[in-house]
């Protein structure tokens, strides 16, 4: 077998990164060697491999789902917002420049064809079937000419194409049969079918409106997949959550001591790597919630200060909204605070910045011992430890070269009181660390919280795969997916009119 596929979407957020995550986990469960691939990535979400290459988080989630270890290959650029009009542009791994929207897709993403194609190439030359990701939708007809991530790679390498539509969120048949009629004939030609996404309800209703899309279009649907909670793993789309409420809608399981810990994390600009917290969320008794207004951290057990693409800027931010001073606050009353990344640097006496944001000098929150200055190469490295008794992993992505002046060591950072900060990412994946740090907040917050003995976040990370790999198998027709992924797009599959305008 040596196969192919490219999921793409009505939309964005339909689903695509958790469609394909159980594609590849159901595949790998019946022995085939797969692999992940998304050409184009635009995401705040990243993830550093061990040969210190950068990509986005879903990439490396959907590596997990085919139990391999994520490799630059599996997303060969990686485009990174820094506001409004202009995003870092990571090619295999290592930031390249700054580009404005205009100046990437008025030539430069044409050009990185080759080498996408190439990785594409490598990846399909060494396992049985690559499942390819597509971005927002392949009838973006104003992209088409220069598309790299869609359609433009299912057509160079000759992909069959599955389109997933989100029906909860209404006008799902609309959706699939406007993407097939905005593509050029070439390009329907790929198109194989459809995947419904998100239903709820008695899928025999849905029946005749599945029979009507196929008469109207010529082609089948591949699978109906039902609403779950809980399984927008590591996604770049969007945050997921409501600003006003808990991580991914998250049931809080029953804590084991008395109380529950409440954890608000500052809704920053440019909120990066915003995954750190969702090992605190998968611990019973932990309330995570996103919160952007100073009142909203007077009941919190600890705050968050997360990683940004724009330190400089979130420090503004937090400055404007009165956010700075109540942290400030909180800390000289020794109330608990992490800080990490460029939220450590925030926290920090100044920060000195020719590279984001070219403001310069700019004065921190003084909260911590640490001056900062950007440097124009970035760190990525996967670093080693320990920490509060406590062996610890993470990754670290950023700029700024931290230059810490006191304090207690905490990782590659420090610690005042009861304030943390550290550049680590993902630190709180590790068990025992993440338990030893949370029973120094309980302490700190007069909680009388206790973290679960047994809670392994690898392990109910995998349980998540195994449910998207659960879905796949028990709700599409894995059969006719197979046979898709092995060999292509069927043949004579009706051109749906207009087509893409001239």
């Amino acid at each position: 077998m040596s196969g192919g596929l490219l999921v793409a979407g009505t939309t964005s957020d339909a689903g695509k990164s958790v469609v394909t995550a159980g594609i590849c986990r159901w595949l790998v469960r019946q022995g085939v060697k797969v692999a992940p691939f998304k050409a184009q990535n635009m995401s705040l979400n990243s993830f550093v491999t061990r040969e210190g290459a950068e990509i986005g988080r879903a990439q490396a989630m959907q590596a997990q789902a085919c139990r391999i270890e994520p490799t630059a290959l599996m997303n060969p650029v990686l485009l990174k917002p820094g506001g409004e009009q202009s995003s870092q542009v990571v090619l295999l791994g290592k930031p390249v420049g700054e580009l404005s929207a205009r100046g990437y897709h008025g030539g430069r993403q044409q050009q990185l064809l080759g080498t996408v194609l190439d990785c594409l190439a490598e990846l399909r030359g060494t396992y049985d079937a690559v499942i390819c990701e597509g971005a927002g939708s392949p009838a973006e007809i104003n992209l088409r000419r220069t598309d790299i991530v869609n359609m433009g790679i299912a057509r160079n390498a000759r992909l069959p194409v599955l389109v997933v539509g989100d029906i909860d969120r209404g006008g799902v048949f609309a959706s699939f049969f406007g993407t097939v009629a905005l593509l050029s004939p070439e390009d329907q030609e790929l198109v194989a079918g459809f995947l419904v996404n998100k239903f709820r309800g008695d899928v025999s209703l849905l029946a005749p409106g599945l029979d009507m899309l196929q008469d109207v279009t010529g082609r089948r649907t591949y699978g109906v997949l039902p609403f779950r909670h809980g399984l927008g793993i590591d996604e770049e789309d969007g945050l997921r959550v409501s600003l006003r409420g808990a991580v991914r809608e998250s049931e809080v399981t029953a804590p084991v001591g008395e109380d529950v810990l409440r954890v608000a994390v500052c809704a920053i600009p440019l909120m990066s790597n915003f995954t750190d917290v969702d090992a605190l969320a998968a611990e019973p008794g932990v309330v995570v919630r996103f919160v952007d207004r100073p009142e909203e951290l007077a009941d919190a057990d600890l705050v968050v200060i997360p990683g940004t693409r724009g330190t400089v800027r979130a420090l503004e931010w937090l400055r404007e909204r009165g956010l700075a001073d109540a942290l400030v606050r909180r800390a000289a009353e020794g109330r608990p605070m992490l800080g990490v990344c460029g939220g450590f640097q925030i926290l920090g006496e100044h920060i000195e910045d020719e590279v984001e944001s070219r403001k310069g000098q700019v004065d921190g929150l003084g909260v911590l011992p640490v001056r900062v200055r950007f440097a124009r190469e970035k760190t990525l490295t996967r670093p080693a430890g320990e920490a509060l008794g406590e062996r610890v992993e993470g990754y670290e992505i950023h700029h700024g070269v931290a230059e810490v002046l006191g304090g207690e060591t905490f990782l590659d950072g420090c610690r005042v009181g009861q304030t943390w900060g550290t550049h680590w990412h993902g630190s709180l994946e590790s068990d025992g660390f993440r338990r030893a740090f949370l029973r120094e907040v309980a302490a700190a917050a007069g909680r009388r919280f206790v973290p679960a003995p047994d809670t392994s976040f690898a392990a109910l990370r995998e349980e998540q795969l195994d449910r998207l790999g659960d879905l796949i198998e028990q709700h599409a027709d894995t059969d006719a997916l197979w046979r898709l992924i092995e060999s292509g797009a069927p043949q004579g599959l009706p051109f749906i009119p207009p087509g893409a305008p001239a």
